[in-house]
């Protein structure tokens, strides 16, 4: 899976995720291939003030568009959006941001439903900061069935996630978590994990530019 973001304007982010995906199905056999892809708009309406209270704002839509192959099981087979609202602020080597937002959710047995989540995280040294993450989610598929065959869709979860970033260079960075579920785990997340490998890039503004209020 590629998560691609490119900021071709100020305070604007364009988001572009192919991913791949992995199905079998009792009794079947392992189906692969390209999966649904995800496109997204960041736009930073309220920039945060580093010396006083108010953080950054922006809002982030969503849309998973169904490339992958749902008679195999390697997608929905349907478009489904995400309109989420999500604000950050900093404090020195403190770092908090998080929010949530509405997912419309169509299929046979799906229900549109709601997620939240919120992070904390703290740079320890130069190269590495770690943070955690708290968020719930509410049911999102009717009598437990949703579209992809998962039976527990109708509970609501709550979970966590501990992790961090690694820098490496300025340019490239590792990034992991692992966590659990807190609500309805052994149906939901009894154990997660995940593991990142980041390239960034881009021009840097000149050092006057950096230093100006």
């Amino acid at each position: 899976m590629c998560d691609c973001n490119y900021g071709g304007l100020p305070n604007v982010q364009l988001h572009f995720q192919p991913g791949m995906a992995v199905h079998e199905a009792r009794g079947g056999p392992l189906e692969w291939g390209p999966g649904d892809t995800e496109f997204g708009i960041k736009y930073r309406f309220i920039e945060q003030n580093k010396a006083g209270w108010v953080p950054s704002v922006a809002i982030y839509p969503l849309l998973e568009v169904p490339t992958g192959d749902a008679a195999r099981g390697l997608g929905t087979g349907r478009t489904h959006a995400f309109v989420p609202l999500w604000v950050q602020k900093d404090f020195g080597d403190w770092t908090t941001y998080g929010g949530g937002g509405y997912w419309i959710n169509p299929g046979p047995g799906n229900k549109n439903f709601w997620f939240a989540g919120w992070v904390l995280q703290r740079k320890i040294t130069d190269k590495l900061a770690l943070g955690v993450e708290l968020f719930h989610q509410t049911p999102d598929a009717i009598r437990g069935v949703s579209s992809t065959g998962f039976n527990f869709g109708s509970l609501p979860s709550t979970g966590f996630n501990i992790g961090g970033i690694y820098d490496f260079t300025d340019r490239y960075h590792f990034l992991f978590s692992f966590g659990k579920g807190l609500q309805h785990a052994k149906e939901t997340n009894e154990f997660s994990w995940y593991i990142g490998f980041q390239i960034t890039g881009g021009e840097e503004p000149p050092k006057a530019q950096q230093a100006a209020p």
